[in-house]
């Protein structure tokens, strides 16, 4: 998602907001796309009573949505140490937890948008009113107001929206640079050339800039004719052809695949190999039809 939409910028204001819009929201489909790939074909001597018990705490999760309950704290509890835990013992592979457990995150707020400017507009009125002490420190008075605008502040906000923000940053600047460094490294050895005609090679080449480009675009072209949906505001079918190029730039999910599905380490290379040119040449033929087209 972050190289698609990379490239996407490159262009700057030329491209309409709703083609930046369209390429997220597909990249996040696809992600989960992959997740479900993962769980049905990647899980192993499953064991059904960690399953079951995994089951329990994702309701009750659900139920402590229901009953109202907003503090991050809570979910990050029952999804790690509970749900997530059970997957990972249950020979179902872990990141299928992940997704269950952000569906049960409240995505509500308590404190509509309107209301929560007219609170503050009110708080704000009522701290210029008070009486100041000159003092570094604020007045009872101060204090109470200011806590009061945090609270309502907490309550204008998700606790999805909170966690998200939260680990925007962690994930970003942590633990997707590891993530790369450890598992995108090829060794270049003298019989480079031969890997790239090795069937994994081309299958993982081809899959991505073509299987990608094929899927995007054979998909949407379909809704559209049949009248499911229309094309966003702002783009056509030459601009969808530039975004289904961007898709086929396959990074974190491809290489974690590569991970699970490979225990050769000549494989794990050549798949590897493939990721990285096939990402390389679709991101520089969008990036081309969509200069050209928007």
């Amino acid at each position: 998602i972050a190289f698609a939409l990379g490239v996407l910028y490159l262009l700057g204001d030329k491209v309409p907001l709703s083609l930046k819009l369209f390429l997220t929201a597909l990249a996040i489909a696809d992600d989960l796309g992959a997740v479900l790939v993962i769980a049905i074909f990647y899980s192993t001597d499953i064991q059904v009573n960690m399953l079951l018990l995994g089951g329990v705490f994702f309701v009750i999760m659900l139920v402590a949505n229901r009953l109202g309950v907003r503090h991050p704290l809570v979910y990050a509890i029952l999804g790690i140490g509970g749900l997530w835990t059970c997957f990972l013992l249950s020979g179902v592979h872990a990141t299928i937890a992940a997704v269950l457990a952000a569906f049960t995150i409240p995505v509500t707020v308590k404190v509509k948008d309107y209301e929560y400017s007219n609170e503050m507009e009110r708080s704000i009125k009522q701290f210029k009113d008070s009486d100041t002490n000159d003092l570094p420190i604020v007045t009872p008075e101060q204090l109470h107001i200011i806590e009061h605008i945090r609270d309502v502040s907490m309550k204008a906000l998700t606790p999805l929206q909170q966690l998200e923000h939260a680990m925007h940053p962690v994930v970003l600047f942590l633990i997707m640079p590891i993530f790369a460094l450890s598992n995108a490294g090829v060794h270049l050895g003298e019989g480079v050339s031969s890997l790239l005609l090795q069937p994994v090679t081309l299958g993982v080449f081809f899959g991505l800039l073509l299987g990608k480009v094929v899927g995007v675009v054979g998909s949407v072209w379909l809704i559209v004719r049949l009248g499911i949906a229309p094309f966003p505001e702002g783009m056509n079918t030459k601009n969808l052809w530039g975004l289904g190029f961007l898709t086929g730039i396959g990074f974190t999910m491809s290489l974690f695949v590569t991970g699970l599905a490979f225990t050769d380490d000549s494989f794990v290379t050549m798949a590897k190999i493939g990721i990285l040119s096939a990402s390389l040449l679709a991101g520089i033929i969008g990036y081309v039809i969509l200069r050209r087209t928007v």
